[in-house]
């Protein structure tokens, strides 16, 4: 939709289509990941009874800037052992991976970057360029640290793809949509239409639902924190292990695309959390758009739903990680194929048979 508006405005479609790539990294991507690695901060502060950054800008808000323009003066340090075309092209591909999620995942009613009809399937075949890229960085890095958390990487991506998977196909077998746009117009109006609360049709099957619907949010939840290496599932990078993991070796920009990617990560898997069950960006109470007959104000007003359940599901990814201690390999292991992935299975199969009444 943005790109046919760009290129009616400017008459040609490479410099529309550049245009409509270029806005969700300009105006949301980038200013997210500085707010959001400020937010952890004071988050952590907080957390420990302390204040975290102060000393950058009022209450350290310009903390992050002042890191990022610190990040872009280093010195890009490649050893000389590393391989090095594998390992300049790994953070690239990594922030490719994460960036193209953004493409299929709907901002409001008037802007989606593409509107896939296989959307969410998209979204996960695109973000495996992410583990190619890690184990990529670990292997190039030539550094036993980076590459054995590459590999604990893929193996934990691997696995806890699997409960996702079937949680979006509890989804689909019940909305009969793979497109993230039709997926968040089908709970529109109120927050008793939304997935989580058994979809917008009135009858048993809705409360009957109810309980499995949680329980498959659940599900997804703890699998897209595994998939981002968000804690208790940080094992990737385990400081106390492995140094800094598969960017154990990176420095300057570099390091600060790995750092971009992680961010931009957490908040796609929140936005697809709340497009699956939350109503995506419609608003729980009705739009004042609609009551003023304001019709140009939904799009603004979706944008703020949009950022706000996005931005709530990424705090509670803050929040857990300075909580809850770090899993051990063969507990990771242990949760999602002994407990996650029978309990997603057997949830689609209750779902599928509820849907049918």
């Amino acid at each position: 939709m943005i790109y046919e508006f760009f290129n009616n405005l400017i008459g040609n479609e490479i410099i529309a289509g550049f245009i409509a790539a270029s806005l969700p990294l300009l105006i949301f991507i980038l200013p997210f990941a500085l707010i959001a690695v400020l937010l952890e901060r004071k988050v952590a502060g907080h957390m420990q009874d302390r204040l975290g950054p102060m000393r950058v800008g009022y209450h350290g808000i310009l903390q992050t800037i002042a890191d990022i323009i610190k990040l872009l003066q280093k010195e890009d340090i490649i050893a000389r052992e590393n391989d090095k075309l594998l390992f300049n092209i790994a953070p690239v591909l990594v922030f490719a991976g994460s960036y193209a999620a953004f493409a299929a995942i709907p901002f409001t009613s008037a802007y989606i970057g593409a509107n896939i009809d296989l959307g969410i399937f998209y979204i996960i075949a695109v973000t495996g360029l992410v583990v190619a890229g890690i184990l990529m960085a670990g292997w190039a890095s030539n550094n036993k640290y980076s590459l054995l958390g590459a590999m604990r990487s893929a193996a934990q991506i691997v696995s806890y793809e699997i409960p996702t998977i079937l949680v979006v196909l509890t989804l689909v077998m019940f909305t009969g949509t793979t497109n993230l746009m039709t997926l968040s117009e089908n709970q529109t109006a109120y927050f008793w239409n939304w997935n989580i609360f058994g979809g917008p049709e009135l009858g048993l099957a809705k409360f009957l639902l109810i309980p499995f619907m949680i329980i498959a949010f659940f599900i997804i939840y703890i699998s897209t924190l595994a998939e981002v290496n968000r804690t208790p599932f940080d094992i990737p990078e385990a400081e106390s292990e492995l140094v800094s993991g598969y960017h154990t070796e990176y420095s300057g920009m570099k390091f600060a695309m790995f750092f971009l990617a992680e961010y931009a990560n957490m908040f796609a898997v929140s936005a697809i959390v709340s497009a699956l069950f939350f109503g995506g960006y419609h608003s729980p109470f009705g739009y004042l758009g609609n009551t003023l007959d304001m019709q140009w104000l939904i799009p603004v007003e979706q944008f703020f739903w949009f950022t706000f359940k996005g931005v709530f599901f990424v705090f509670v990814q803050m929040w857990l990680r300075w909580t809850l201690p770090r899993l051990r390999v063969d507990q990771l292991m242990t949760a999602s194929w002994k407990y996650l992935i029978p309990i997603a299975f057997v949830n689609l199969l209750i779902v599928g048979i509820i849907t049918l009444i």
